[in-house]
């Protein structure tokens, strides 16, 4: 029975132990910026932090994790992303003969360091990414959808329907777990599409920010999505009809605001009056009296007798 207790403690010792990485194993890198959350197998990463081989690094839905490797490559891991060091094997000369990346899901950013071309190698559900010395994004979705758009550099994409090269500056390959493979092209809005999630490439489009140094060409595919982000519509359920418009009662019409009064015309002054000319006495003004009358003289006595004078007119009229 204390055989069995012994043989039972051992056992349950190796499978917890072994299952986590070795404090005293040595670091293959470190990490150099952390955003928000981003945890590896001990728990939250912090500046500085050491990682080492076959420890699962995870970013919560707006973390961001870079991380600089003892060869001098780098690999940026963006928010809502897993991936695992599968293989690590580093030599005296400051390069390693093999370092291995599988990609769970997430979008991620590479750039190669001192190594060999041949020393690195990208694992996706969809595939094996080859680095030719180069610097690339690529994206795993939930389905392991992959896709790889080349910045810098060659790389070659193979899986179980073929192999794509990509040899120019925003070249693009999409490939899926069931062998369906793209051919390659220039990057362009469609790919988000193709993917059902615009935020599938966020290093490109400019969603999530890079230090520097570590920023390469987005091929266009911000100022895109900044111009027309209508267009960019990810395959996602239809929304819900919206409701119909609840009808309202008519409103009265608010009354015209008065017209502004007109300001009255100045008043013009009055012409100067001319002045009168002198008028001429009426004739019919003049007193009658004011002429002598023939039959007014004062010389006249005005006790003559003229019985005299009538009988000499009479006297005179007979002749």
């Amino acid at each position: 029975m204390a055989y069995l207790r012994r043989a039972a403690f051992v056992a349950l010792s190796v499978a917890l132990y072994g299952s986590m990485p070795s404090k005293a194993a040595e670091p293959i890198g470190q990490a150099i910026r952390i955003k928000t959350e981003v945890s590896g197998a001990s728990g939250p990463l912090v500046v500085t932090d050491p990682v080492h081989r076959d420890e699962r690094i995870r970013t919560s839905r707006s973390g961001l994790g870079q991380f600089v490797f003892r060869d001098g490559s780098k690999l940026a891991v963006g928010a809502g992303s897993s991936v695992v060091i599968d293989k690590f094997v580093f030599d005296d000369s400051r390069s390693v003969q093999k370092l291995t990346v599988a990609a769970a899901k997430g979008t991620f950013r590479w750039i190669s360091g001192n190594s060999g071309h041949s020393a690195y190698q990208i694992l996706t559900p969809a595939g094996t990414i080859g680095v030719r010395g180069t610097v690339f994004d690529f994206y795993v979705g939930g389905d392991g959808t992959t896709a790889v758009v080349l910045l810098s550099g060659a790389a070659e994409f193979c899986g179980r329907g073929g192999c794509q090269q990509l040899t120019r500056r925003c070249d693009c390959v999409v490939a899926r777990p069931n062998g369906d493979m793209t051919d390659t092209r220039r990057v362009d809005r469609s790919i988000l599409r193709t993917l059902g999630n615009q935020q599938a490439l966020p290093f490109l489009s400019g969603r999530q920010q890079l230090s520097p140094g570590w920023s390469g060409t987005g091929c266009g595919l911000s100022a895109e999505i900044q111009i027309r982000p209508d267009r960019v519509r990810p395959l996602v359920a239809p929304p819900p009809e919206p409701a119909p418009p609840v009808e309202t009662p008519p409103q009265p019409k608010p009354p015209k605001p008065d017209k502004p009064h007109k300001p009255d015309k100045p008043h013009k002054p009055d012409k100067p009056q001319k002045p009168e000319k002198p008028g001429k006495p009426d004739k019919h003004d003049k007193s009658w009296h004011d002429k002598p009358n023939k039959f007014d003289r004062s010389d006249r006595p005005r006790n003559r007798d003229y019985s005299h004078d009538r009988s000499r007119v009479r006297s005179f009229g007979r002749r």
